[in-house]
C-alpha cells in the first residue's frame, strides 16, 4: 500500500458495520488499503471484522492503549520493512466518506513535499431515524482546520467553542493551519518517524494538535485541503459531558503548552502563559462547582494533578528544547494572540466574521 487508511477501534462495532463498506468502496485502487487496529474491544468488533470484512488487514492490540498508544503501535507495525506506506491516514470509525475523498489529499502531499500532514473539511453527520444524515454544517472536531488562542484553547475555522457555521464556500481555498483533526488526518510517513509519533502521555484528545505543532517547529507545514470533505458523527467513544473527557482536555491542554510554547515564544514567556492558563482553569472549576457540577470541578482538579505528575514523565517523543528547526523559531501560523473565550462571549455569532477578517489580514 502506498497509502494506509488506519481506523483505531475500541468498542464501536456498529460504526464499523455501517461505515466500513463505503470506505472500502471509495478507495481509488490497490495503492490504498484499509487497516483496522483494535484496542482490545469486547463488543464483538473483532468477530465482525473476521466474518464480514476478511479483506481488511487487522492489528489486534492486547489492551486499550488509547488513541496515542494504539496509533503509535499500529503505525510502528505498518512502517516496518521496505514496503512501508508513504502516507498514513488516521480515520475515526464514525467517519462517513464519499468517492474521491482521498485523492485530493494524496495529490496535495505529492505536490507539496514540505507538508507533514493535511486533512479535509469536516462536516457534521447527524442521526436520522435508524441511519445518519449528511449536513453542510461544519463539525466540531476539526471543521475547516484548527487554530489555538494565546492560552492554549483550540478552535477552528468554522467552529468556535460549541458554535458551528454552515459551509457556504468561505473556506474553499487550501490554507495553512496549526492543526488538523485526528478524526481524519493524512500524515507523511517520513515525518511520523522523524517526530516519533504521538505523545503517549496524552492517551486521547489534543494529541494531534501537539503532533502538528511539533511538525511546524521542525520546519514542516500542515494544511487543510478543501477539495476533500468527509462527514463526522463525533462523540462516539466519550460523550461531551463526560468528566473523564473533560479531565483529558484540561490535562492535555497544559501538556500541549508545556511541549511547544518554550520553543515558540521562549521559556520565560511560555511560563507566564501557562501560569495564566492554570488560573483560567481554576476559574472554570469554580464555575462548575457553583453550577452544581461537582463532578466536572473534580475533573479539572484531577487534570492539574495528573499534569504535575506527567509533565516530566517519559513519553514525549521529542525532548524539550530540541523541537525548533534552524531558521524557523517561533514561526507557527494558526496561533491567535487573543482570548477566544472572551472574544466569542462578546461577539457571539459575529465571531466567525471577525476571525475571517483576522485571517485575511495575516
Amino acid at each position: 500500500m502506498r497509502t494506509a487508511v488506519v481506523i483505531l477501534n475500541w468498542n464501536t462495532r456498529d460504526y464499523l458495520a455501517r461505515f466500513l463498506p463505503p470506505l472500502l468502496e471509495s478507495l481509488p485502487g490497490p495503492d490504498a488499503g484499509v487497516v483496522v487496529a483494535d484496542n482490545a474491544s469486547t463488543d464483538g468488533s473483532r468477530e465482525l471484522l473476521a466474518e464480514r470484512f476478511p479483506q481488511v488487514h487487522t492489528i489486534l492490540l492486547e489492551e486499550n492503549f488509547g488513541f496515542t498508544g494504539g496509533y503509535n503501535r499500529a503505525f510502528a507495525q505498518l512502517l516496518e520493512g521496505p514496503d512501508a506506506p508513504q502516507y498514513l491516514v488516521l480515520l475515526n470509525s464514525d467517519i462517513e466518506v464519499a468517492p474521491g475523498w482521498l485523492e485530493p489529499l494524496t495529490a496535495w502531499m505529492d505536490a507539496h513535499p514540505d507538508y507533514a500532514a493535511c486533512g479535509p473539511k469536516l462536516h457534521a453527520l447527524l442521526p436520522d431515524g435508524t441511519d445518519f444524515r449528511r449536513t453542510d454544517r461544519f463539525e466540531y472536531a476539526g471543521a475547516a482546520g484548527g487554530l489555538l488562542d494565546r492560552y492554549g484553547f483550540p478552535f477552528c475555522r468554522g467552529r468556535v467553542l460549541s458554535r458551528t457555521e454552515p459551509d457556504t464556500g468561505q473556506y474553499d481555498r487550501p490554507a495553512d493551519v496549526l492543526w488538523v483533526s485526528g478524526a481524519c488526518l493524512l500524515v507523511r510517513a517520513r515525518c511520523w518517524r522523524e517526530l516519533g509519533g504521538l505523545d503517549a502521555r496524552f492517551f486521547a484528545h489534543m494529541e494531534e494538535i501537539d503532533w502538528c505543532w511539533r511538525a511546524w517547529l521542525q520546519g514542516w507545514r500542515v494544511g487543510v485541503v478543501p477539495d476533500s470533505c468527509v462527514w463526522h458523527l463525533g462523540g462516539g467513544t466519550l460523550p461531551a459531558a463526560s468528566p473523564f473527557k473533560l479531565k483529558l482536555n484540561f490535562r492535555n491542554g497544559l501538556l500541549l503548552l508545556e511541549n511547544n510554547l518554550p520553543a515558540t515564544l521562549g521559556p520565560a514567556r511560555a511560563r507566564q502563559r501557562i501560569c495564566v492558563r492554570k488560573i483560567l482553569d481554576c476559574a472554570a472549576a469554580v464555575v462548575y462547582l457553583l453550577s452544581g457540577k461537582a463532578g466536572l470541578a473534580r475533573a479539572v482538579r484531577d487534570a492539574h494533578r495528573e499534569y504535575r505528575r506527567l509533565r516530566n514523565a517519559p513519553g514525549a517523543p521529542v525532548p524539550p528544547g530540541t523541537k525548533t528547526a534552524p531558521g524557523v523559531p517561533g514561526k507557527v501560523p494558526g496561533l491567535w494572540n487573543g482570548c477566544i473565550l472572551l472574544r466569542a462571549a462578546l461577539l457571539r455569532e459575529k465571531i466567525f466574521n471577525d476571525l475571517r477578517r483576522h485571517e485575511d489580514r495575516h
